[in-house]
């Protein structure tokens, strides 16, 4: 009895047509899951809040849409309040912004050198992002309590006599913004840290070989090398900024920010809009125009970042 063996029969390979195209298509196939979710819950709803913010539409009865055109967009620039949020969005995104991105220049600034237990302190700023925005801001609002709060008593001891930190226009916005800074230094330090430590090291060994001190070094070499990281956290907290919506909204407890809408934010006012009012026509036309003003802030701060880059080009 004699045994043949057989070699196994190879799989049919497809024509080299086709290998080449799905070759060509392969790597569409690794980023469709990203476009087909982006379209699904990010396209799609920026859409259809566009659409929205053209009828009128009770939350009451959403399926009974009336068209109005641009008469959302009329009402809404016509609404003293709708101008009040605008202003106090801009005002406190300037008390937040400014000192938290300074703040976090200077602690990334201290981190970068040999400290001992720096490992701790990176962990520990980031603490206050890690933490929620409701128990950061039911802390920080029982910390500024007119009558039992501990900034009043911290400025009772200085002579200072008790301030009302959420009637006030002013304090009440300083109030609110610094929760803000309070949440948002550490994570801003790390991402300077970061962009430090990409910097090299010989620009800082050459500096001080010419005799430049730490400031010199600090302004003629680490700023420049952080411009990049600099403008992008420009650009995102201008984001947040605008989008500012928990802190407002859970500091005293009411969607209207105040008695007199004195730290209402646009997001604040949005809210109140569709959820308050029920009117989700007015909310959505809100939403796109803080879409708009976003967009317009973001091509500001790109616009002025590449002039000075062209001017120190031209140096």
């Amino acid at each position: 009895m004699t045994l043949t063996a057989t070699a196994p029969a190879r799989a049919a390979r497809p024509p080299a047509p086709l290998r080449r195209c799905l070759a060509k298509l392969s790597p569409y196939a690794y980023v469709t899951p990203f476009f087909a979710l982006f379209a699904a819950f990010g396209l799609f709803p920026l859409l259809y809040t566009a659409y929205v913010s053209l009828y009128r539409v009770e939350l009451q009865a959403p399926g009974e849409m009336q068209w109005r055109g641009l008469g959302n967009y009329t009402a809404l620039f016509g609404d003293e309040y709708f101008w009040t949020a605008l202003r106090n969005t801009f005002t406190i995104g300037v008390i937040s912004t400014v000192p938290q991105l300074l703040m976090a220049l200077g602690l990334a600034h201290l981190l970068n050198y040999k400290l001992r237990g720096r490992t701790l302190f990176r962990v520990t700023m980031l603490l206050p992002y890690a933490t929620s925005v409701a128990a950061a801001t039911l802390v920080f609002a029982q910390l500024f309590g007119r009558d039992f709060g501990l900034i009043n008593y911290l400025l009772g001891l200085a002579g200072v006599q008790p301030v009302d930190w959420q009637s006030g226009t002013l304090a009440s916005q300083i109030a609110v913004s610094s929760i803000v800074i309070w949440r948002w230094t550490g994570y801003n330090a790390l991402i300077y840290l970061a962009g430090m430590q990409s910097i090299p090291a010989d620009l800082y060994e050459a500096a001080e070989l010419d005799g430049a001190s730490r400031w010199r070094q600090f302004l003629h070499v680490t700023l420049p090398g952080l411009r990049p990281t600099i403008l992008f956290t420009v650009v995102v907290s201008t984001i947040g900024a605008t989008q500012l919506f928990g802190e407002p909204l859970l500091f005293e407890g009411n969607m209207s920010g105040g008695i007199s809408h004195q730290y209402q934010t646009l997001g604040l006012y949005m809210y109140q809009e569709g959820w308050g009012f029920f009117h989700l026509g007015r909310a959505a036309a809100t939403a796109w125009v803080m879409f708009v003003l976003i967009v317009l802030l973001v091509l500001v701060n790109t616009a002025i970042a590449r002039r000075r880059t062209r001017k120190e080009a031209q140096r």
